[in-house]
Formats: C-alpha cells, sequence, structure tokens
C-alpha cells in the first residue's frame, strides 16, 4: 500500500493527544472524543482493508547505521490487539466524561490528552516490525500511564504509579541489553539490523541467543504480569481511576504476551523450545495463585487485578504449550479479556463511585436499590469465570485441551484455575450485591442507579463478549495463521491425539 494507514492509525490519537495540550477547556473533551472516535475510523477502515488481503506494510529507512527501519506490519494477532485498544479508548473517554474521580486533581483536559497518547503509542507498538522501533514504543508507553494513575489515582497513587514505573523500568532495561546484543549478532554476521524479517535469517541461537532471549523475556514477564513480579499491579489498579486500570490491564499488560510471541518466539524459536518448560511451570503458579490472591482480597479493584494475574497465566501456558489450538486460545483470549477486564474495572468503578470505597465490606443489598449495577457485575463477574456463553469461555478452553496434548499434567492442574475463579467471582457479587440491604452503603444509590450514559459505556463490551462467546469463529480465524507460522518457526508439530487401545 502507497498510503500509509498504520502510521496514520498511530498519529491521529497522537496529534489529538498533544491538541489538547493547548488552551481549550470548553471544548476539550469533545475534541478529545473526536480523535478517539476518528481513530477507531481509521481502526475499522484497516481491519476491513486487512481481512481483504490488502499489504498495510510501511518499511523506511530510519536510521542507517543501526540497519533501523520505521517498518508497520500487522499480522491477526496484532490487527485484533489494534481494534482492542481503538475500540476501548473511547469507551474509556465515554465512561470518565463526568467522572468525580477527575474532580480537584489535574484537569479533565489532560486526563483525555494522556489518554489519546497512550493510545497512540499502544498502536505502535502492536505493529512494529523493527525491534529498536518496538523497543522505543514500548519504553513511551509508561510515560503518559504513570501521570494517568499519580495525577488522578487515589491517596496512595504516587506510590503504586512509581512502583509500576520502577519494576517496568527494571524489565526495560534488560531488554535493552539484549536489543544492542541483537545489534552485535546481526553486524557479526555481516548484515547489521533490526528488522524482524531480516533478523529471521541471522542465527540467534546457542547460548547467545538464550541470553538474549532471556532480556526479552524478562521484560515481558514484568509486562505480563507473572509471579513473582507481579506485585505492581494490584497497587497500580487499586489506586488509578476505573478507565486507567481498563487501559493498563486491558491494553498494556498484553504487550508481555503479545511480545513473547511476536519477539521471543520470532527472534529466538530455538531459545523458546528451550525455556518452554519452566514457563508452563510458571504460567501454572501465576494461574493457582492469582486466584487464590483473588479470593483473599477485601478491595475489589485489587480482586480484579489479582484475577489477571491469574488469566495470564492461561495465556502464557497456551503459548509455550506449542500447540497450533493453544496459540490460538492464547491470542483470543488476549482479545476476549481486554473486554472481560474493561467489564470487571468499569462496573466496579460504577459502584466505588457511589459508595466512595472498594472495601467489599462496605456493601450490602445493593441489587435492590440499583439492580441494573448488580447486573452489569454479575454479566462482568461470569465472563471472569469463563461461563459458557462468554467469550473468555473458548478461548480457555482451546488453552487447555491445546496444552493437553504436549503437558497432561500441567494442563489438568490449571482446571483447579477455573474452579478457583468461581469462588472470586461469587464473592465479588454475593458481599456486596446480596443479603439484608445495608442502609448505609445502600443511600448512596437511591435513585442512582446506572444513568444512560454509563450503561452505554457497557453495550459494545457486553455486545463483544456475548458475541464472540457464541460465535468466536471470526475472531479465531482471525488469529490462527499467526499461529500456525509460531509453530513453523519453532519447527514443532502439533502432537498427535492419543486414544487407548487404538493404533
Amino acid at each position: 500500500m502507497t498510503f500509509p494507514w498504520l502510521t496514520i492509525l498511530g498519529l491521529v490519537p497522537l496529534v489529538g493527544g498533544l491538541l489538547l495540550f493547548l488552551p481549550m477547556r470548553e471544548a476539550s473533551k469533545w475534541l478529545g472524543m473526536f480523535f478517539a472516535l476518528l481513530t477507531l475510523g481509521f481502526g475499522i477502515g484497516v481491519a476491513v482493508m486487512y481481512t481483504g488481503g490488502a499489504d498495510l506494510s510501511v518499511q523506511v529507512p530510519w536510521i542507517r547505521p543501526l540497519g533501523a527501519y520505521w517498518a508497520l506490519g500487522l499480522d491477526g494477532m496484532g490487527l485484533a490487539m489494534v481494534m482492542l485498544t481503538v475500540i476501548l479508548t473511547p469507551i474509556v473517554l465515554l465512561v470518565e466524561w463526568r467522572s468525580s474521580g477527575l474532580a480537584g486533581r489535574w484537569s479533565s483536559q489532560a486526563f483525555f490528552a494522556l489518554v489519546l497518547i497512550l493510545e497512540g503509542l499502544s498502536v505502535f507498538v502492536f505493529t512494529a516490525n523493527d525491534v529498536l522501533l518496538f523497543y522505543l514504543f514500548f519504553e513511551a508507553t509508561l510515560i503518559p500511564m504513570y501521570f494517568l494513575i499519580v495525577g488522578y489515582g487515589g491517596p496512595k497513587a504516587g506510590r503504586a504509579a512509581l512502583k509500576f514505573l520502577l519494576f517496568s523500568l527494571a524489565g526495560g532495561l534488560i531488554m535493552l541489553a539484549s536489543v544492542i546484543g541483537v545489534f552485535v549478532v546481526s553486524a557479526s554476521a555481516g548484515r547489521p539490523t533490526y528488522l524482524l524479517s531480516e533478523l529471521a535469517a541471522v542465527p540467534l541461537g546457542g547460548d547467545v541467543g538464550r541470553w538474549l532471549m532471556l532480556g526479552f523475556l524478562i521484560a515481558f514477564i514484568v509486562k505480563a504480569p507473572m509471579v513473582p513480579v507481579h506485585t505492581w499491579l494490584p497497587d497500580a489498579a487499586e489506586q488509578a481511576t476505573p478507565g486507567s486500570a481498563t487501559l493498563l490491564v486491558g491494553v498494556l499488560d498484553k504487550i508481555g504476551t503479545f511480545g513473547m510471541i511476536k519477539f521471543c518466539i520470532g527472534l529466538f524459536p530455538e531459545a523458546s523450545r528451550w525455556v518452554a518448560p519452566a514457563m508452563v511451570v510458571l504460567a501454572l503458579v501465576s494461574i493457582v495463585w492469582g486466584a487464590l490472591a483473588a479470593i483473599g482480597s477485601k478491595n475489589m479493584m485489587r480482586l480484579v487485578s489479582y484475577t489477571s494475574v491469574s488469566h495470564f497465566g492461561f495465556m502464557v501456558l497456551g503459548i509455550y504449550a506449542f500447540t497450533t489450538t493453544s496459540l490460538s486460545g492464547s491470542m483470543f483470549y488476549m482479545l476476549n479479556h481486554g473486554f472481560s477486564t474493561a467489564a470487571l474495572f468499569l462496573a466496579v468503578g460504577y459502584l466505588v463511585s457511589r459508595r466512595g470505597t472498594a472495601d467489599i465490606d462496605a456493601f450490602g443489598g445493593i441489587q435492590k436499590v440499583a439492580p441494573v449495577a448488580a447486573g452489569m457485575l454479575m454479566v462482568a463477574a461470569l465472563s471472569s469465570l469463563s461461563l459458557p456463553g462468554m467469550a473468555t469461555f473458548p478461548s480457555e478452553f482451546m488453552v487447555m485441551s491445546g496444552a493437553f496434548g504436549r503437558y497432561p499434567v500441567i494442563a489438568g492442574l490449571s482446571t483447579l484455575g477455573m474452579v478457583l475463579s468461581a469462588v472470586y467471582a461469587l464473592r465479588l457479587y454475593r458481599r456486596p450485591m446480596t443479603g439484608p440491604v445495608n442502609q448505609e452503603a445502600a443511600a448512596p444509590f437511591e435513585g442512582r442507579d446506572l444513568n444512560v450514559v454509563e450503561r452505554f459505556a457497557m453495550v459494545p463490551i457486553i455486545g463483544a463478549l456475548l458475541l464472540f462467546g457464541f460465535y468466536p469463529q471470526p475472531a479465531v480465524k482471525l488469529v490462527e495463521p499467526t499461529a500456525q507460522a509460531v509453530m513453523q518457526r519453532v519447527q514443532l508439530a502439533d502432537p498427535a491425539p492419543a486414544v487407548e487401545g487404538v493404533k
């Protein structure tokens, strides 16, 4: 394509975000929403052209001595992440339009600007086909998210934002060493480059390849996040606004699993096969630990963030089980989890905005005075436990069934995560919503059930969860070619099903 669609797709929200820093207080929200919807329109156009077989890639020399390119491109996984980003952004802006959480802090104009900048940087992360370009945007996404937490979060937002930044920067610095190492190895092979298509032909195996791969992998494990480097997430999610938490967990954290597939496996297939047994064990630990931590949480925002630690464990299990089904399920899960966690954070956010606290014990009997809010929370909780009919069910089932062929014990133990998910989902709903009405808790909800805007914001999220729950084929078909390419890259075949008594 001669027209730089992907470049424009990332630049539109970036330009919109920068414009919002100009003095225009009265029109700032409308302008922010305009750029978010314009980006969504461009994203839909890109999706239509992609499914039509159009080549949307762009490749222009950028820093010639380093072999760095302004190289953007899409595969099925990248398109799924881009669409998730451009869909959630206007929803977040709508939810935070009149949020009391922005009152008395930095201006709502700055909030809208930071969200748009984050959107643009995320689009470039998911489309970058150059290692150096990816790294720069990977690190750049930390800036707007840090300010979204520290500028609009709770009383301990500064500490939570700093913890998020330090963990992410530490992982990024380790990855930087590997980024430099990749250039050194490619230069030694006679072709200094950062372009993914050219690095695929560079020998990155052996001990050198394993060390370089670990540099990328550690950064992605922190980003994902996985046990034991997950502790920054509950703090950040607890202190952030519901909209910021949605973007943090629904979009930014997907960079971790996205990077494992595109960069760890794409650049270091031999090293990825070597580390796979350790990664599936780590994934199982995250599945179980995240679920147990969610059950023990008294703060609803922390509870939701711990559920994500568990869900990311499923995604990583699907990646490193190395079967076409598990990989497709993992990529599909990345998309579905974005909608599921958005539903959870926004439903909880509606409750917190009225009650003034996220403490589970501070609620009681709310479904009798705010039935719509209770219904939204129930749907969100059901999506978190992967109820059949919800989009998370087919993706989680694909991960476990695909992983069973190569790691039957790990896959079997991972079902414990599904059992525990029912416990934390029930805990999230039962205590605040059912039982006798707590008059002190119910008073802020009297005549203040979800308004039209709040209901409207939830419609596309719940619609996506139901659509992909009952008809997952379009999304699975989108990501399956990427899964097949990964299997070819690691030179592994799907394990043949073993049926007792059949030869």
